[in-house]
């Protein structure tokens, strides 16, 4: 037995699904609105995970112009089968359901083959020479899963679609998962909805059109009554057979702030081992719930974890660890090798294609810092660094030029409000740095242009929580760089490290 950590992927990073090819597990999550599309992650101990890529690269791929916030890409399925992958999945807002497969997971994907199915949750299950393909769908006004038999190269649907189950009794049946286990079919399914009522349910059946009989104690995994507890919202899970026979289950989960039913980390994805009891039906966790600190069977022992992130933008590619929002427009970036120049438009963190690039934020207490250095800034125009949640939620330690004078404020965007704080005037000198240091209750921002650090000010960590958006939303907070409203900078350094406050006091203090 290991002991591992929770969550094993934190920050923005739901809906998870895995699949195993000999002693390498690979898992991939949602994206909604950010690009590129479905990042790929590689481990050889359930634990330790390396993104080696996307499914998802190509604005032909993933046409995103069109997706709201927390639209775009809903949950995806990864199976492999006969020296294939496969990647099935739900572009809400342009195209619907289309699978994707490569033949090498660290390359290139191919074009999607669209589905004739209006649901979401794909899932695929190959049985010999018989693919099932299951999703959600409306039958006679009730939410249901839908089975059908699929070509999952080019997503023709080849039989009727047949109700299979309404689930156990939960509101919003979804995210379904077919297996066969022991001469059985399984069918998993999350309810509940993905807030805090989730829960993930099983049921069984010989024959893969069912009926399909519930496990007696259902919900398998769910801390919908355990409202102490440091996670919640556990659901949208998917199971995985290790090389020694050990079973275990990836879920979504969240961690809401102490004393309040808030989170800005989005929904992350944890690891639970899984037994299966007498009659064979899966016990997770010893009991349906989990926690932060775990231990289990792990395939490889644990390896120190470490979530910080650098970039000098000495490359010529982008790491793929930065997202965009929305497809981004290209004109606007351009790593020369010694830098990453960004030239924004009209264009501004209000917009639907900000000139923003950003990376998730995987823990409460987080110092990012970013060197820029101002090519141009016209009158109005701005850049900096940024905490982002969406179009309407953000937080940023940025330049501007007003009235021909050079400032560093703190801008903020809360639902429909916009604030800029008074700022501080700076000379005219070209090269500065901004940072952002994070907790649990706020964000607080300062800016250098050669001297000290100087305050800007802070912003609640309540304003950039999923709970308080005017729509409902399903994606997490980030931090990153940004220009706008014709902006002109180089960017020669972004920096993310994660602190423990106590190792870190002085950081904290200084907030």
């Amino acid at each position: 037995m290991h002991p591992y950590q929770n969550p094993v992927i934190p920050g923005y990073h739901p809906d998870p699904s895995i699949v195993r090819v000999g002693e390498d597990f690979y898992l991939v999550t949602s994206t909604f609105e950010f690009f590129p599309g479905v990042p790929i992650y590689h481990s050889k101990n359930l634990v330790n995970w390396e993104l080696i890529g996307h499914c998802l690269t190509d604005d032909a791929q993933l046409p995103l112009s069109r997706a709201r916030n927390s639209g775009g890409i809903f949950a995806p399925t990864i199976r492999y089968h006969d020296g294939m992958f496969y990647m099935v999945t739900t572009n809400i807002d342009n195209g619907g359901n289309f699978v994707v497969h490569t033949d090498d997971i660290r390359g290139k994907w191919s074009k999607p083959a669209w589905i004739d199915h209006q649901g979401i949750d794909p899932s695929l299950l190959f049985d010999g020479d018989t693919v099932y393909y299951c999703a959600t769908h409306f039958r006679d006004g009730r939410a249901a899963i839908v089975l059908y038999e699929i070509n999952p190269v080019t997503g023709e649907l080849l039989t009727p679609a047949r109700v299979i189950s309404h689930g156990a009794g939960g509101k919003f049946p979804e995210a379904p998962h077919l297996y066969k286990i022991g001469g059985y079919f399984y069918l998993m399914m999350a309810e509940g909805g993905t807030e805090y009522g989730h829960m993930e349910t099983i049921f069984r059946s010989k024959d893969p059109y069912g009926p399909y009989k519930p496990c007696p104690h259902n919900p398998i995994l769910s801390h919908r009554d355990a409202m102490g507890s440091p996670v919640q919202a556990t659901g949208h899970a998917d199971l995985v057979e290790d090389a020694r026979g050990n079973w275990w289950m990836v879920f979504l989960g969240i961690r809401p702030f102490e004393h309040a039913m808030l989170h800005n980390l989005g929904r992350e994805t944890f690891l639970a081992p899984v037994a299966f009891d007498r009659e064979g039906w899966p016990v997770v966790a010893g009991g349906g719930r989990v926690a932060l600190s775990m231990s289990g069977p792990l395939p490889f022992a644990p390896m120190p974890v470490c979530f910080d992130f650098f970039d000098d933008f000495k490359g010529m590619v982008f790491k793929p660890e930065w997202s965009f929002v929305r497809n981004p427009l290209r004109d606007r970036y351009c790593l020369t090798g010694n830098g990453l120049c960004l030239h924004a438009g009209e264009e501004s963190l209000d917009d639907r294609h900000p000139t923003a690039l950003m990376v998730r934020q995987q823990g409460f207490f987080a110092h990012a810092e970013a060197d820029l250095m101002l090519d141009d800034l016209p009158e109005g125009g701005m850049a900096g660094i940024v905490a982002y949640y969406n179009t309407d939620y953000h937080y940023a330690a940025c330049v501007s030029r007003l009235n021909g004078r050079l400032y560093a404020r703190l801008s903020k965007a809360v639902h429909d409000i916009r604030a800029q704080g008074d700022g501080i005037a700076l000379d005219e000198a070209q090269a500065l740095s901004l940072r952002v240091v994070a907790d649990k209750q706020r964000y607080a921002f300062y800016c250098k242009a050669g001297g000290d650090w100087l305050p800007l000010g802070s912003g609640s960590s309540a304003g950039l929580c999923t709970e308080g958006t005017m729509t409902m939303t399903f994606t997490g907070t980030h931090l990153g760089i940004f220009a706008a409203r014709r902006a002109r900078v180089s960017v020669t350094r972004f920096s993310l490290r994660y602190l423990t406050p106590q190792k870190d006091e002085a950081l904290f203090s200084e907030k």
